[in-house]
């Protein structure tokens, strides 16, 4: 095994791996800096959900390796990925996979309670960052009470309760409409930029990986070279202001009436 470089925080070189036979990933290797924004990008079936559950280690490649801060990922046994997966990592799907039997502010955060973390605490960190997205008043419902749009605010909140190293973002924006869309991203990068994490963001939207720094570009399991100039990552995707703050603070009056209630 070859050490990865020092400046990047997940790398990965020649992954292979096949689904029932059918290939998945053929060769890819992949290097992210701490706090970039990545597009892992290509057509739906090209690859980019098997490369970041190999790369967050849902998945061991079968061939290739996978190293997250000099530790390698694939060779640790699954009670150590689960561990790594739920102290270092945060992730957002296109299903916001919530808990129905949780209230709002449980689902997100879940994380910080399965690592043991005090009830206050957890919930305090929760509350911050559902009011930072505009549904700290669905705090005490339970997820049947909220639109799809709301249910991936949550989601996005419930990766970024922890405070994680790196995000992936598997088409989060792929069930919501344009200003939704926009509004997700901008709050994700925003806050990936100010807390130095690492995004890693897979999509077949072109607006959507405008916001990225730097692309990877995928089909049919294998990199391919990208075309265009490099985004600089400062787009706007959807032309919305930046509205959400870049670190979350303690809870005011001020954010509005809809803000989460630590004794309730």
């Amino acid at each position: 095994m070859v050490a990865p470089p020092d400046n990047d925080v997940l790398w990965a070189r020649s992954l292979h791996y096949s689904h029932s036979g059918s290939p998945g990933l053929i060769g890819v290797s992949i290097g992210v800096r701490r706090g970039e924004v990545l597009a892992v990008t290509g057509p739906r079936g090209s690859g980019k959900t098997t490369l970041l559950h190999c790369l967050s280690g849902q998945l061991v490649p079968e061939q290739g390796e996978v190293w997250f801060d000099d530790v390698p990922v694939h060779t640790m046994g699954t009670l150590a990925r689960e561990r790594l997966r739920r102290d270092r990592f945060g992730w957002i799907g296109p299903e916001p996979g919530l808990l129905p039997e949780l209230k709002v502010w449980e689902n997100a955060a879940l994380p910080l309670l399965l690592a043991g973390a005090p009830h206050r605490v957890a919930k305090h960190a929760a509350c911050e960052w559902l009011d930072r997205l505009d549904i700290g008043g669905f705090a005490r419902k339970r997820p049947g009470a909220l639109t799809r749009a709301e249910s991936q605010r949550v989601a996005l909140a419930r990766a970024l309760v922890g405070d994680p190293s790196v995000i992936f973002a598997d088409e989060p924006t792929a069930p919501l409409h344009r200003a939704e869309q926009a509004t997700l991203l901008r709050t994700l990068t925003t806050a990936a930029r100010s807390h130095g994490i690492t995004v890693l963001l897979a999509t077949h939207d072109e607006r959507t990986a405008e916001v990225a720094d730097r692309r990877l570009a995928l089909l049919d399991g294998r990199p391919v070279p990208t075309t265009g100039a490099e985004p600089s990552g400062d787009a706007d995707p959807g032309g919305v202001a930046d509205t959400a703050a870049a670190a979350p603070g303690p809870a005011t009056e001020a954010e509005g009436q809809g803000a989460c209630s630590l004794s309730a």
